[in-house]
């Protein structure tokens, strides 16, 4: 088939795109290169480097009539969106909005969308796809909107979809700057003898899930769950604390990080159940935290090595 992967030049999408080219499918990547770098694309992969808002988008869509749109692309930055979230509305609403759009308008015959546990906001709970959405940044709440656009114009125009709410990923190619995520921006600080930060106590819960067992769980929605919303996580949470010293452990570091004060937008626990994505992709993960850390320091020195 041919997929129309946004934001594959990135940390997730471009892992997909070499899985998607693995299974035979043709895959296109529409990138602005914001946040994804040209060494992640695989040789031979058609690029646009197009912003989602650009009116020129709808001449890939009827250029190339894709099968499948697999939306990876956002604006990911908590921070960023509660500085400025007309911006994070105009790309991660409007965005979507424009490609649902096209995607009627020159059938489309399925559209996957990236979203994050980020929806859900505050709780103590294990965290199921019925679980309570009330988000507490303007990124929570732009993925929230986006899924509600989504469902319309599946009962509004046939669109069928699948909406996956990604727990944190984390994995090789993930960038450290700017909304990095934490693991990636620890192992570069302990790599660079910096101190790293911890904001607010550090017992703070994650769930972390390896960017490969992302990428496969796309790949599998192209045949399942079609109109269906589902967690994609581990089931099980770790805290900032055990993570810091798991990966101080494997960098051989004595480095003590800094404690500085909670973020405004940061939830404080995030443990996503996965028995739906069992159910309707015969998902589970394969990667456990502990190899997938492994994987993760080894691509961060070796890009160390390049980069000197």
């Amino acid at each position: 088939m041919k997929i129309l992967v946004t934001g594959g030049a990135g940390f997730i999408g471009s892992q997909l795109v070499e899985i998607l080219l693995a299974e035979g499918h043709t895959p296109i990547i529409l990138d602005n290169f914001s946040n994804g770098r040209e060494e992640n694309v695989p040789s031979g992969v058609k690029i646009y480097r197009k912003n989602l808002l650009s009116d020129k988008v709808e001449k890939i869509f009827e250029k190339e009539k894709p099968d499948i749109v697999m939306h990876l692309a956002a604006q990911v930055s908590v921070a960023k969106s509660l500085e400025n979230p007309a911006e994070d509305a105009a790309v991660n609403v409007l965005g979507t909005v424009k490609l649902l759009e096209y995607s009627t308008r020159y059938g489309v015959k399925k559209f996957i969308f990236s979203s994050s546990s980020a929806v859900y906001g505050y709780t103590n709970e294990v965290i199921n796809e019925e679980s309570p959405t009330s988000p507490i940044s303007f990124y929570g709440t732009s993925k929230l909107v986006s899924e509600t656009y989504i469902k319309l114009f599946n009962k509004l125009y046939d669109l069928p979809y699948t909406i996956l709410r990604y727990a944190n990923v984390y994995g090789p190619r993930q960038r450290s700057d700017g909304e990095g995520g934490v693991i990636s921006i620890f192992i570069e600080q302990l790599l660079n003898i910096e101190t790293p930060i911890i904001f607010g106590d550090g017992n703070q819960t994650r769930d972390f899930v390896y960017v490969e067992d992302v990428a496969r769980a796309n790949l599998l929605s192209i045949a399942n769950a079609d109109n269906q919303v589902i967690n994609i996580g581990t089931n099980t949470q770790t805290t900032v604390n055990q993570l810091y010293t798991l990966l101080s452990n494997q960098l051989h570091s004595s480095q003590m990080p800094n404690y500085e004060a909670k973020r405004e937008g940061d939830i404080l626990h995030s443990h996503l159940s996965n028995s739906k994505a069992l159910h309707y992709l015969k998902w589970e993960p394969q990667y456990d935290l502990n190899y997938g850390l492994e994987n993760t320091v080894e691509y961060f020195k070796r890009k160390m090595e390049i980069d000197e």
